[in-house]
């Protein structure tokens, strides 16, 4: 296990090496996202125990949406109470029915005292989007997140509905996504958990010139939107609000070659930016989810859990 890495070394990672790394979607990504199933019901005891499946209406996408929830111990007999909430955000070819061993670990921590009573949200993003809304409006994935569903979800459920009572979180196309969207929003979330997701430099990708290549086929022309979605871009610009109240946590695996490169990026960018975060590196560990999940489950959600007490402490 390794906590932090030379920054000369970090430093070094070049834009050819970002551009050889896996998470640049093909042709083939288009067509999925095209036959995207919004909605998954899920199998017979396929759930965990605490998870529920739901769909909300997204006024965006013209259609339902599926989500999973997990809701703690005590929330139907404690009708004063009011829970944190964390958006845990599935990979690329996932759906509302992922990360179902987080939501196991969760329960397990909070039936032993470990950790405060919390609820877990699992949205359905589409299959390749990287939580991005498309130029052409026929993938508003981002809306659908943070215009659609959080405020679904401060309606429907006893959520505490402020940015102390938000955490983001995701693995693969889901941590990139995850860290877009906190970096974006500073004033909805109070902690982002990377796990394992890329976080590439995206205005680096930008050609108008190549109307076919991703991501200029998903995102289009107008280079302000590339601006508006480059995490690099946006640590420089939302610095103070991000220092301010969003504590960052990033894990990813030594042998996941595809991935640790633009996290090592990322983790480079904030040191020197100055924003404090917490880096770790696990040491053999390949892109694996649930092996990670497995590995830590005693203490995977001691870190939003330390957030929310911060954040709730706060004047």
């Amino acid at each position: 296990m390794r906590l932090y890495l030379p920054l000369s070394l970090l430093l070094s990672i070049s834009a050819a090496a970002i551009a050889q790394t896996p998470g640049i979607p093909s042709a083939a990504d288009a067509a999925k996202n095209r036959a995207i199933k919004w909605v998954n019901p899920p199998k017979p005891g396929q759930l965990p125990e605490g998870v529920t499946h739901h769909t909300f209406h997204s006024a965006a996408l013209g259609r339902d949406v599926g989500y999973c929830i997990y809701l703690p111990p005590g929330y139907a007999t404690d009708p004063s109470r009011r829970y944190p909430v964390i958006y845990n955000l599935h990979g690329a070819g996932g759906n509302e029915l992922h990360s179902f061993s987080s939501a196991r670990a969760l329960h397990d921590g909070i039936v032993s005292g470990r950790w405060p009573a919390m609820i877990l949200v699992l949205p359905n993003g589409g299959s390749h989007t990287f939580y991005k809304n498309s130029a052409d409006g026929k993938l508003p994935a981002e809306t659908l997140i943070i215009r659609e569903l959080i405020p679904h979800i401060d309606a429907t459920y006893r959520t505490v509905a402020t940015r102390a009572g938000r955490a983001i979180e995701g693995f693969s196309m889901g941590g990139r996504g995850a860290t877009r969207l906190a970096m974006k929003y500073t004033e909805l979330f109070c902690s982002l958990h990377n796990q394992a997701g890329n976080v590439i430099h995206l205005l680096d990708l930008y050609d108008p010139k190549k109307p076919d290549t991703y991501p200029n086929n998903y995102l289009g022309p107008d280079r302000a939107r590339y601006e508006e979605n480059d995490v690099y871009a946006l640590i420089k610009k939302n610095a103070a609000a991000i220092k301010s109240g969003l504590r960052i946590a990033i894990t990813c695996g030594t042998r996941d070659d595809g991935h640790l490169p633009t996290i090592r990026d990322y983790h480079a960018a904030l040191l020197a930016a100055g924003i404090d975060h917490t880096y770790l590196e696990v040491e053999g560990l390949a892109h694996e989810h649930d092996k990670l999940v497995t590995m830590y489950r005693t203490t995977w959600f001691d870190y939003h859990a330390e957030s929310f007490r911060r954040a709730a402490a706060k004047p």
